[in-house]
């Protein structure tokens, strides 16, 4: 192999080294089977919701992988791989694989994944995906926040009435 070629491989192993460390999620699939058209369709979908979808050479994979410590993952880069690392939302590429699975009858497998650095295996990769969205996470728990001060903010406002009814009454039996 020149030294070209050796050096063009190193700059891809480090690029996706980048990918790994900063995707807040990983899933690696095998989407033998899928026509032209749908595998259109699914990069499409991925792109609209912020997840980078790409076919990588699973011995660079590998490399990339071992050089930021992990081995998890070599039983998986066999076959026709392909990865979908998520940006913002670490649900959204687990969530789109699981769609497209069902919409697809099954041509798409899922094999593994990651989240925040940590291996996930095909079931939990199936548990990410059931996860609410962020956003959705975040209104409930902002909702949960407001309750109680919306109650107290409530009692006190009906506190308040009936304390203004008793001494608008107390007002009223001392006129008469």
């Amino acid at each position: 192999m020149s030294k070209e070629i050796l050096e063009q491989k190193k700059q891809i192993v480090e690029d996706i080294k980048k990918k790994i460390s900063s995707a807040s999620s990983l899933v690696i699939v095998d989407y033998k089977g899928l026509t032209v058209k749908q595998d259109t369709e699914l990069r499409a979908e991925f792109r609209k919701s912020g997840v980078e979808y790409r076919v990588l050479k699973n011995r660079l994979v590998k490399i990339a992988f071992n050089q930021l410590g992990t081995k998890d993952f070599d039983s998986s880069l066999e076959g026709t791989n392909a990865f979908a690392f998520g940006g913002r939302d670490l649900v959204a590429p687990a969530k789109i694989v699981l769609d497209s699975q069902k919409k697809y009858a099954n041509k798409l497998a899922v094999k593994c994944g990651m989240v925040d650095g940590k291996f996930i295996d095909e079931q939990g990769v199936k548990e990410l995906a059931n996860l609410p969205p962020k956003e959705q996470i975040i209104a409930k728990l902002l909702g949960c926040m407001q309750a109680p001060i919306a109650n107290l903010a409530y009692v006190l406002k009906a506190t308040m009435s009936g304390l203004a009814v008793c001494l608008n009454k107390i007002a009223e039996q001392k006129q008469a």
